[in-house]
């Protein structure tokens, strides 16, 4: 089975003529006493949505707002890492093109390290052109021969979607599609991606190929957090090669100018993926909604993920100039004190309207730190409390090395502490 994002409607079209000649047979040779167990039926319906409720996680232990029309969901507050809500989130299946995230994050790590350029050629190999005449999968239409910049495979990659970018860049990155999935499978080993096998570099279905809505935002959320700039070619509305122009295929951009990325996927197997990203007053979003029943149930099921999560929640930035000292005492070292501050961004997911009920309070490790002092060495925790409870906490580290005084400046500094 391929992975299809083109096609849909035309197989949904001549799905629909039997199972409707079907459904005016059967509601004909019903017999009448079908009616009785009506009720039944009913009442079994009306307790599902409860029993697929209780399986909603959501941030707070607070009631879940909704069901999904999908298989599994999560959402995460990107720059906490809060799961703000969640939904068989370990449940395998097929990620389809959704493996080309990560070609996206092997490519754009190469760039970082200096192995090629965006000006850089690939050769388009006959296995890649091959692709490109395949309609029953997505592609940018490469030429067999071609030399192909890597910045048009990116575009190609993330807003094509195109399996014949993937080949390409796995090619010229990996030598093989084999040695570059064994680079895909190494480095979701090297980010926690325990729940992820990857077996091609563009997500063309087997059986050993699987992922779940949990490692996809894990995927998407170190992917923006080491390459700011994916959101260059994620957030692209379309993308024109060889004077082909191209929609992307994450049609919530077209829809909600919050949304920034990052990518979707189809296989029949599993159904419809999307892994989206969105930005709004400061707070930025990342939600895998995996196995949706069509193209458009992935949009508005993920838009509605959205609106809820902004409406719900919203990220909190402590003022620390006003809760949390500038330095520490250091005893014994070259510097009496050292500067400190928290380890990454001192950033806390709240409910919306609580952070008026909110304080922040500095809990040091101990009353100074003994030199030697490496840069990053915890002086201790900065908690967010919400009515006196405690909702996170973030660690506070010294911002420099302080080496260790000489015998003589360790002497004076025990008489001076002694007078």
């Amino acid at each position: 089975m391929r992975t299809r994002e083109r096609g849909v409607r035309q197989r949904s079209l001549v799905k629909t003529i039997p199972l409707l000649a079907l459904a005016i047979a059967l509601a004909i040779s019903a017999p009448a006493s079908a009616a009785k167990g009506r009720h039944h039926g009913a009442a079994a319906q009306a307790e599902a949505p409860a029993a697929v409720l209780a399986n909603i996680h959501v941030l707070g232990d607070r009631p879940a707002p909704f069901a999904l029309d999908a298989k599994a969901a999560m959402m995460v507050d990107t720059d906490t890492g809060a799961v703000l809500y969640a939904y068989n989130e370990h449940q395998k299946m097929q990620p389809a093109s959704l493996a080309k995230i990560m070609t996206f994050y092997l490519t754009l790590d190469a760039l970082q390290a200096g192995k090629l350029t965006l000006d850089t050629d690939a050769v388009i190999s006959e296995k890649a052109w091959r692709l490109s005449m395949d309609e029953s999968v997505s592609r940018m239409f490469l030429g067999v021969g071609q030399k192909v910049p890597v910045r048009d495979l990116l575009y190609g990659l993330m807003v094509s979607s195109g399996n014949d970018a993937a080949v390409a860049l796995a090619e010229y990155l990996g030598g093989s599609t084999d040695g570059f999935t064994t680079m895909m499978n190494e480095k979701a080993k090297a980010i926690g991606l325990a729940e992820t096998h990857f077996t091609n570099p563009d997500g063309l279905p087997t059986e050993e190929e699987f992922s779940t809505a949990y490692d996809m935002v894990q995927l998407a959320r170190t992917l923006q957090k080491n390459h700011p700039e994916a959101l260059t070619y994620t957030s692209a509305k379309e993308f024109t090669f060889d004077k082909i122009k191209q929609p992307n295929f994450n049609t919530l951009l077209f829809y909600d100018a919050r949304v920034n990325g990052i990518k979707t996927g189809h296989v029949e197997e599993s159904g419809y993926h999307l892994v989206a990203s969105a930005r709004s007053n400061g707070m930025n979003l990342i939600s895998a909604v995996m196995g949706a029943p069509s193209s458009e149930k992935r949009r508005t099921e993920t838009e509605k993920l959205i609106d809820w999560a902004f409406r719900t929640f919203v990220s909190y930035k402590p003022d620390l100039h006003k809760d949390l000292p500038a330095a520490i005492e250091v005893r014994d070292g070259v510097a009496d004190t050292v500067a400190i501050g928290p380890e990454g961004s001192a950033v806390f997911t709240l409910g919306r309207g609580e952070e008026n009920k909110v304080t922040v309070a500095f809990a040091p490790a101990a009353k100074y730190l003994q030199a030697p002092v490496r840069k990053g060495d915890k002086a201790g925790d900065l908690a967010v409390m919400l009515d006196g409870k405690v909702q996170s906490t973030i660690a506070i580290v010294a911002r420099a090395p302080v080496a260790e005084a000489g015998f003589f400046g360790r002497l004076r500094q025990r008489i001076r502490r002694a007078l």
